[in-house]
């Protein structure tokens, strides 16, 4: 009777946005080192009689803590495996400030909702795990989420809280502060998701070709192309559709459009335009380094992550229509609207193309669940978010889902890309800057962040003639045109050390794009490399830490063979050249 009792006083609190009376104190309140503990919590926070499932967290307690840091990595995901990257992303702020991470339910630890076998590309899986889940899986969203973070906080006895979250943290960050606005003191948010009108989360897909247009309206070289980038690119699609190319396939045109990877944003432009020349060589060089088709993903906590994403969401279909009814509103949308252009279903999925593109078509969203509830007031507390131009949201996205907020702060990272502050590149450790500063202080320090640290190239030329000569002044027309080509080479390989080269972390090797071989090691060393056909370069290239780069190069041409060293600034958008050709110097 006391516990039914207890729920109703709970429930009426929460319906109230009054402070919910206080949990039974968990023996985390009192630690002194790192607490790993669980609660219980109700099913339905609105209803008391509901089942209870258990809700795991880890709290890390500071020595004279002034206060506590919540945060999520994202996903929606297990969020305690994170820890070690929250920490470091964290770093001093942890000295004073205690650290609470929790599983969100049906996720990890905290009463994971399992089901094996499930894979969001098959749609009648998800079905299946739909109905195995049943009626309970509406609860497993952003809303109950929040309550269940709440109940931590009191169960260790906290005050008030900052927030950092990131990515679909930044959701579970804004459920927070609309339902409990008075428990924070501070909002950080990375790579936030944008809610629509509906308090619901957007989450349509764009191919957002003008990324492409940005980074190359930012290059003199690219800009000169015929046609808007985004044009070229489109062409591409449709090439590839009409005559498909084992080497390059529609899903890596796909994954290549993408300027967030540094390599790929520099070469895409010019690498589809020669593509549609007749030169397939670069777009191919690009497309190896990604999967040909969909990668699976079927992790342990699928149903967990639909389960969020379905309820959190808005989509093109009646959220209260049947499985059968949303199928055929998301097939008329997307035949109508084509919002993947110049991308289609049917080029990634065979067959079922619109409910592998739209999960949710067979996950039932019964429960009004809107993360942020439109015209819920919103904490008047500093709220600071960073957001990159070739984000899953563009900043201006971002800024206008955020304006609700009365005290909110967007500041647009140039050429900036997701989970900004958990990069191990100059970006993440500038971004890391003005985190650090503003969770420790509440103020905002525009520390004018950037990841725009290189230029989109132009072309790539097949042949000597083709390159444009250096400027050096004491060379004959032939030695700056070597000079030219042989810096190419060498450009071309280090721009794959870029710090922003993800998908060239770890690679040890590359072949050259017309012939030889890259090695990336301590240095970086070519090994008869033909970026043009008619001239192989081979040396070593030093990399400094700060992107000083130094080659000592020979580049052989007509049987002729020419001494080439090289000094120059690698990542930067004015890499000026000097060194010496034959012995004579240049700069």
């Amino acid at each position: 009777m006391i516990a039914k009792v207890f729920g109703l006083v709970l429930v009426a609190a929460l319906l109230r946005g009054a402070p919910a009376p206080p949990p039974e104190p968990h023996e985390c309140a009192n630690a002194t080192t790192r607490c790993d503990g669980t609660i219980r919590v109700p099913l339905d926070w609105e209803n008391p009689s509901s089942e209870r499932i258990s809700v795991a967290f880890t709290f890390i307690p500071a020595k004279d803590a002034d206060g506590t840091v919540a945060a999520n990595r994202g996903g929606p995901q297990p969020a305690l495996p994170e820890i070690p990257g929250i920490q470091h992303v964290l770093g001093p702020v942890l000295d004073r400030k205690n650290l609470l991470v929790m599983d969100p339910r049906g996720i990890g630890r905290s009463s994971p909702l399992l089901c094996p076998g499930a894979d969001p590309f098959a749609p009648e899986t998800i079905a299946a795990c739909a109905k195995s889940v049943g009626a309970r899986g509406a609860y497993f969203t952003a809303d109950q989420a929040s309550h269940d973070l709440d109940a931590v906080r009191r169960a260790l006895g906290l005050g008030k809280m900052s927030y950092f979250g990131n990515s679909y943290g930044t959701l579970y960050a804004q459920a927070y502060a609309a339902r409990y606005p008075n428990s924070l003191d501070a909002i950080f948010l990375d790579s936030s998701m944008v809610i629509g009108r509906d308090g619901y989360a957007e989450q349509e897909f764009d191919a957002r070709l003008d990324y492409l247009d940005l980074v190359c309206g930012r290059s003199r070289a690219c800009d000169a192309l015929p046609g808007e980038a985004s044009g070229i690119w489109t062409r591409l699609v449709d090439r590839l559709r009409k005559q498909p190319d084992p080497e390059v396939t529609l899903h890596q045109a796909l994954t290549l459009r993408e300027p967030a990877e540094a390599v790929v944003g520099r070469e895409n432009v010019a690498a589809a335009h020669a593509y549609l020349n007749g030169d397939p060589a670069p777009l191919r060089r690009l497309a190896r380094l990604t999967p040909k088709t969909v990668p699976p993903f079927d992790p342990p906590w699928l149903a967990g992550h639909v389960a969020f994403r379905c309820g959190d969401g808005s989509f093109p279909f009646d959220r209260l229509a049947s499985a059968a009814e949303r199928q055929a509103q998301a097939e008329r949308y997307y035949e109508r609207e084509r919002p993947m252009a110049p991308y289609r279903p049917t080029d990634f999925f065979p067959t079922e193309a619109v409910a592998s593109q739209e999960w949710c078509v067979n996950w039932p969203t019964p429960r009004h669940s809107p993360p942020r509830p439109p015209g819920q007031a919103l904490p008047n507390v500093p709220i600071l978010v960073v957001a990159g131009d070739f984000d899953v949201n563009r900043p201006a996205e971002v800024a206008r889902s955020l304006r609700v907020f009365p005290n909110a702060t967007v500041i647009r990272i140039p050429f900036g890309i997701h989970a900004q502050s958990f990069l191990p590149s100059p970006l993440g450790d500038c971004v890391r800057g003005m985190l650090r500063t503003f969770l420790t202080t509440k103020r905002i320090v525009d520390q004018k962040c950037t990841g725009e640290n290189y230029r989109a190239v132009g072309a790539f030329p097949q042949q000597l003639r083709d390159v444009a000569p250096h400027l050096a002044r004491r060379l004959s027309s032939g030695q700056r045109r070597i000079l030219a080509a042989a810096f190419a080479t060498a450009a071309d390989a280090t721009a794959r050390r870029n710090p922003h080269a993800f998908y060239y972390f770890g690679r040890p090797n590359e072949a050259g794009l017309r012939g030889g071989q890259v090695t990336f090691g301590q240095d970086i060393t070519l090994d008869r490399v033909r970026f043009v056909r008619d001239l192989q370069v081979s040396g070593p290239i030093a990399l400094t830490p700060d992107g000083r780069a130094t080659a000592t190069l020979t580049a052989e041409t007509g049987g002729r063979t020419h001494a080439v060293t090289l000094t120059w600034t690698a990542f930067s958008t004015r890499p000026a050249l000097s060194g010496t050709f034959d012995g004579l110097p240049f700069d």
